[in-house]
């Protein structure tokens, strides 16, 4: 059977290099956190869960994702994470756990990394670096870390080593094909550090997702292109002459039904608009 697994998103860094706390940094109508959430939600059949530093202030978040925090400021990573799998380890075998500043992760990209869980961990080596927060977690590693914490050994690598690892790659990642089409050059595990990494990756173009309009709003403003660049649904929404209110709902892929317009889109996907108006 597959795995129930959760998404982490440890919120907690001190955003020291960006001179600004990193989760709430605005991107194209929404923050990074919000963003990275719900892209988690799209890709686990468990809970979300964001960690964040004792009285971390954090940007609006869906009441569905869970906050947790950090008993202990300054511990980095490894206290975070052994505090994450601890909140979802009730409801989970395994856990994708992420920093908040991966604007660019694709849920086929966190398919793929549970997918290949055969272990404890998950540790992709992709585009030249170690990802550890951008990798998969058995929730039984909560308390192996949270020893590690308390004996101030706070190298995630240090777990890596006394865990069973299964040390992934860009050519390994890339053999799904699903990945390879969406996200060919793994820019999932790109990070925003610094404010010249947040100008690039924020002048980039957003994913380009395929939009329709059905019923009395296919009628509305003339002809609908067959696609728009959006990274959230208010964007595609305004791409086709609409505007998210509660006269219109979205089917995002042809099931989740949302009139969020924070919720974020990806490469790939297919949004059809249609009037929540009885009779529509």
């Amino acid at each position: 059977m597959t795995p129930r697994t959760a998404g982490i998103v440890l919120a907690g860094g001190r955003s020291s290099r960006m001179g600004a706390p990193k989760a709430a940094l605005e991107w194209h109508g929404s923050t990074l956190l919000r963003r990275a959430t719900g892209v988690l939600a799209r890709a686990v059949d468990g809970p979300v869960v964001v960690v964040r530093a004792p009285a971390q202030p954090l940007p609006p978040l869906p009441d569905a994702v869970e906050l947790v925090a950090d008993p202990v400021e300054g511990l980095g990573p490894v206290q975070g994470i052994a505090v994450g799998l601890a909140a979802v380890a009730d409801r989970a075998d395994a856990a994708f756990v992420c920093s908040t500043d991966l604007p660019f992760l694709h849920p086929a990209y966190i398919r793929r990394v549970l997918g290949l869980l055969d272990g404890d961990a998950v540790l992709p080596h992709a585009r030249g670096h170690r990802q550890p927060l951008a990798a998969a977690y058995r929730t039984t590693l909560a308390p192996v870390l949270a020893r590690m914490a308390e004996d101030r050994q706070l190298k995630l690598g240090q777990l890596f080593e006394r865990c069973r690892t299964h040390h992934t790659d860009d050519a390994e990642l890339l053999a799904d094909p699903l990945l390879r089409g969406l996200d060919p050059d793994l820019d999932s595990v790109v990070n925003v550090n610094e404010p010249a990494d947040y100008r690039a990756a924020r002048e980039r173009p957003a994913p380009e997702v395929t939009v329709q309009r059905f019923g009395a709003l296919a009628r509305r403003g003339g002809a609908v292109p067959g696609s728009v660049r959006a990274a959230t649904l208010a964007a595609a929404a305004a791409g086709v002459g609409l505007e998210l209110d509660r006269h219109v709902v979205a089917a995002l892929n042809g099931d989740q039904i949302t009139r969020d317009p924070e919720t974020p889109l990806v490469a790939g996907d297919s949004v059809a608009f249609l009037s929540a108006d009885a009779g529509g």
